[in-house]
């Protein structure tokens, strides 16, 4: 099993999205790369703690490839939004790949630079190591699945 960590706005249609593709074995929500420890939703909304709103994804490479997660979950963000993605703003809805792997950085590259191509722009995709995750507080864990009508700006299946 491999390990990524998405950041792309709403990490309840992240989840979501994710959650659908053939391959993953876990997800978890919560907030990643910030500067406090254990930070409530509360928190890291309103008191500025830096974290982004991410996904944890484990999942079998063998059944679905890294790039193939990279290139589906930058058609499903907004690539080249800072700090906003949807209806949602600030720091924490930024969009950002957090590896833990130095072998994913190629991959990830390779699939930014294949859409910056293509737009002729540069993403605002943070690509970094993964500096710290939380999980977020139970009621976010599978929001979507529990609350079917909840907002998100991702509306897609993998």
């Amino acid at each position: 099993m491999k390990t990524i960590y998405l950041a792309g706005g709403c990490f309840w249609g992240v989840q979501h999205f994710i959650d659908s593709a053939n391959g993953v074995k876990e997800t978890v929500v919560g907030y990643a790369n910030g500067n406090t420890e254990n930070p409530s939703y509360e928190q890291v909304r309103y008191f500025g703690t830096g974290h982004a709103e991410t996904c944890k994804v484990v999942y079998d490479e063998t059944v679905l490839p890294l790039r193939s997660i990279i290139k589906r979950f930058l058609e499903v963000i907004d690539p080249f939004s800072v700090n906003k993605q949807g209806g949602d703003e600030g720091i924490q809805y930024r969009s950002g790949i957090y590896y833990v792997d130095n072998d994913d950085i190629p991959v990830i590259n390779a699939e930014i630079e294949k859409v910056e191509n293509r737009e002729h722009r540069k993403c605002a995709v943070e690509v970094l190591p993964l500096a710290n995750f939380y999980s977020a507080e139970e009621y976010h864990q599978k929001y979507l699945e529990k609350n079917p009508n909840g907002y998100c700006h991702i509306l897609s299946k993998f």
